[in-house]
């Protein structure tokens, strides 16, 4: 379901619960918020704004997120890259309560089949914080392809990107399957 400014504080709450998982798996992902608390907190106020935040629940317990855009950054994706018709997915979190049940995945393929029924999107792409390999892995086995590596003097922490092709057309209702 699309999420509103009232879910602000359940989207903090699942970053802060991967935030504390996340060392487990050996990467400093999301272990500050970058650049600051303020900012990060403003990117999610955005997203909510802009009717671009998508929720799943399991009654009243949020269970993920996801943020999607028709716009890339110009501090990641080239000119060229931004002239196809493109979904850019963003702070995809699952409560890990609920991990293991392809929630993510399945998440990432309805954002990217929306985007492709409604607004002609051809690739689906996101970008990976960039020493998390093992989320990098994760993309690379559900059919992303590694792109490159934006330079480090960005100072951004998620250049690893990443895309996959999209099938073009009507798919279906738009609706999240999980």
């Amino acid at each position: 379901m699309a999420a509103s400014i009232e879910d602000h504080q359940a989207i903090v709450n699942l970053i802060k619960g991967a935030a504390s998982w996340l060392p487990t798996m050996g990467t400093d992902q999301w272990a500050k918020p970058w650049p600051s608390l303020a900012e990060r907190d403003e990117r999610i106020r955005q997203g909510l704004e802009t009717e671009s935040t998508w929720m799943v629940w399991d009654g009243a317990t949020a269970v993920a997120t996801i943020t999607s855009f028709l716009h890339g950054s110009t501090l990641l994706w080239t000119a060229e890259e931004r002239r196809l018709p493109a979904v850019y997915l963003h702070r995809v979190c699952i409560d890990r309560d609920y991990a293991g049940q392809e929630i993510g995945a399945r998440l990432l393929d309805w954002a990217s089949e929306r985007a492709a029924a409604e607004y002609g999107a051809q690739v689906s792409r996101i970008d990976a914080w960039s020493t998390n390999i093992k989320l990098h892995d994760y993309y690379r086995g559900i059919g992303f392809r590694f792109l490159r590596m934006v330079h480090e003097s960005l100072d951004y922490p998620s250049g690893a990107l990443f895309e996959r092709p999209l099938a073009s057309g009507p798919t279906g209702p738009s609706k999240c399957p999980a």
